[in-house]
């Protein structure tokens, strides 16, 4: 999604069309801030994004460190799939 804010300025039919309804097993990764992602992934949903400030490493790092690596984007996957399923 390019701009949240655009994206809630659109009709409720169209972010429907996005993000039906009946997909509640929503995770949004962003490489910034978590701030406004939870109103689109729901309460069954999971952000996996930056909460603190002041980081400072080559680029690797950081992302390994906030978890931004190809197993735990999997993992929270993973437990968004349990949760909404019920397994």
């Amino acid at each position: 999604m390019p701009s949240l804010e655009i994206f809630a300025r659109q009709s409720a039919e169209y972010r429907d069309t996005v993000l039906p309804p009946r997909v509640r097993a929503r995770l949004a990764v962003e490489t910034a801030t978590a701030f406004g992602w939870h109103r689109w992934v729901g309460t069954e949903g999971d952000v996996l994004g930056i909460e603190r400030f002041g980081a400072s490493a080559p680029y690797e790092r950081i992302l390994e460190e906030f978890g931004f690596t190809a197993d735990n984007v999997a993992r929270r996957a993973r437990a968004v799939l349990a949760r909404v399923s019920g397994a």
